[in-house]
């Protein structure tokens, strides 16, 4: 890859999928969400659920047409910001309120995740979003370019799964705060909702896609790609 191509759009690409995982976390989690859907019942998730899969449509994005290389430096990106926000929050939250501002207790609900939620988050994200982008690129070589929808949602498959295996058991297996007999549903539950949205936005993604693709004259081909998720050279 040329390390001194430039791109138009790259950057706000890489800047949405930051932002987008960023919300995600920091607003969504401190809500739980409930709908009566037909055949389903009740149904309780995280609001931050619904919003979450579209880092991972971003980052579909990325690799498809940057590359992994380029989609790897994003992803540490997004990662040095999560902990970056993490820390403001904790800091923040610990600062001795004013005697006359009554909103403390709310504020420490909704910004006062423990390490323990921080750090699943962190790398259940971390191993999740570099699997995505690597059974991406390596199908994209794969298939030669062709069945874009079998590619997306394919590694929306394992990255999300592997997001939901880890986050889970290590925010809450023992904790307290759910029943661990409860852990395997939500897990599961989470997940299908996480695959569907990839599969709702996929006509997005195509339109999108194609249109960097042809602004950007880049749709790149890991054939010769070193894909650790620590080597950051592009």
């Amino acid at each position: 890859m040329n390390a001194r191509k430039s791109y138009r759009y790259f950057d706000f690409v890489m800047a949405s999928f930051v932002a987008v995982y960023l919300c995600s976390n920091l607003i969504g989690p401190a809500k739980a969400a409930q709908f009566d859907l037909p055949w389903l019942g009740q149904v309780t998730f995280g609001a931050g659920v619904l919003f979450f899969p579209i880092s991972y449509i971003f980052g579909d994005i990325l690799t498809e047409v940057y590359g992994y290389a380029r989609a790897r430096r994003v992803i540490w990106m997004g990662f040095a910001a999560m902990i970056f926000a993490s820390f403001m929050a904790w800091v923040v939250v610990h600062l001795p309120p004013s005697p006359g501002w009554p909103h403390q207790q709310a504020y420490e609900v909704a910004f006062g995740s423990t390490w323990r939620i921080v750090a699943a988050s962190l790398i259940a994200f971390f191993c999740g979003e570099f699997v995505n982008s690597f059974v991406l690129a390596k199908m994209k070589v794969w298939m030669a370019g062709r069945r874009l929808w079998m590619r997306t949602i394919g590694s929306t498959l394992f990255g999300e799964g592997v997001d939901s295996m880890l986050f889970y058991p290590l925010a809450f297996y023992g904790a307290g705060i759910i029943p661990d007999a409860l852990l395997p549903k939500l897990m599961l539950s989470q997940f299908v909702v996480k695959v569907g949205v990839e599969v709702v936005f996929t006509p997005v993604t195509y339109r999108v896609v194609g249109w960097l693709k042809r602004v950007e004259h880049e749709d790149y081909y890991d054939r010769h790609t070193n894909f650790s998720p620590f080597a950051l050279k592009v």
